[in-house]
């Protein structure tokens, strides 16, 4: 109505359009609010994003991220406001029980992280775990082993049975296909017994892996491996029944490959995906 104002009278354009004149006056004299579109744009992308099962377990800190990567011009605060006044709360990741068998009599490996889970570089440090999951009425087993640097996994593996050759030795080697090594590369874990054995040890060595371990209980010394595995119970399985191997499998290629080495957003990344990150290092250093 407003581009035509000047050719048609207003009071024929409102009965045309069955709206009282006092509603398109009181209309034209109320100032376009910008904030209030932006604030309803942003809402929308957010609700429109929780629909993916990852994303509801994202805070303000991740959607900061999301929306800047969108376009949206957003701070953290804004977006914690904003989450707050419609109630919008992120789902809290359920608790981990770790895996381990240390009841042998396999030699031990000095731990050599010693807690210092931010290497400068790719393929200086890999951590690895493995934990149980079920599947119909059986326990199945993955292995994982993560690059600490850019918290990627390089390698996995989904096992029947906790055996040395089902679980550690192929994901170390699927690690290594994808990776290679390079000299002084670390690899931490727990005291488990399939670290510690004959086969695995002498995998490490045949590539000059140093190996490192976990001090006996002390699950803060391989903190990482353990969180992702509680994000992995949280993210990918919690809530749905896996019947049988091969559709447990496709769920957990998916989740790993796909979500969490691609599309998730990592805390210990300053809130990038593991793509953003490794460009933004290198943009980093091509730049010096």
């Amino acid at each position: 109505m407003m581009r035509h104002v000047n050719e048609f009278p207003i009071e024929m354009m409102c009965k045309i359009f069955e709206i009282s004149e006092s509603s398109f006056y009181a209309w034209r004299k109320t100032p376009f609010r910008p904030h209030a579109e932006k604030r309803r744009k942003v809402l929308e992308f957010i609700l429109e994003g929780r629909k993916d099962r990852m994303k509801q377990f994202y805070g303000s800190p991740r959607w900061t991220k999301e929306l800047q990567a969108a376009g949206f011009s957003v701070s953290e605060r804004y977006v914690a406001r904003l989450m707050r006044s419609q109630g919008i709360k992120a789902l809290k990741r359920r608790t981990y029980k770790a895996t381990t068998d240390s009841s042998h009599s396999y030699s031990i490996a000095r731990d050599h992280v010693k807690r210092d889970f931010n290497p400068t570089g790719p393929n200086q440090i890999w951590v690895s775990d493995l934990t149980y999951i079920r599947v119909g009425h059986h326990w199945m087993y993955l292995t994982i082993v993560m690059d600490l640097w850019g918290r990627e996994i390089v390698g996995w593996s989904f096992s029947r049975n906790m055996k040395t050759y089902e679980t550690t030795i192929p994901a170390l080697r699927m690690a290594l296909k994808q990776r290679g090594t390079q000299h002084g590369l670390i690899f931490h874990s727990d005291r488990g017994v399939q670290y510690a054995d004959k086969a695995f040890r002498k995998l490490c060595a045949q590539h000059r892996i140093l190996r490192s371990m976990s001090r006996k209980g002390d699950c803060w010394d391989n903190a990482v491996a353990e969180s992702f595995f509680k994000t992995l119970k949280s993210e990918a399985i919690f809530g749905i029944s896996l019947p049988e191997l091969n559709f447990a499998q496709r769920i957990l290629f998916e989740w790993i490959e796909i979500t969490y080495n691609r599309r998730r957003r990592h805390s210990a990344l300053n809130h990038l995906t593991i793509p953003e990150f490794k460009e933004s290092f290198l943009t980093s250093n091509l730049a010096a």
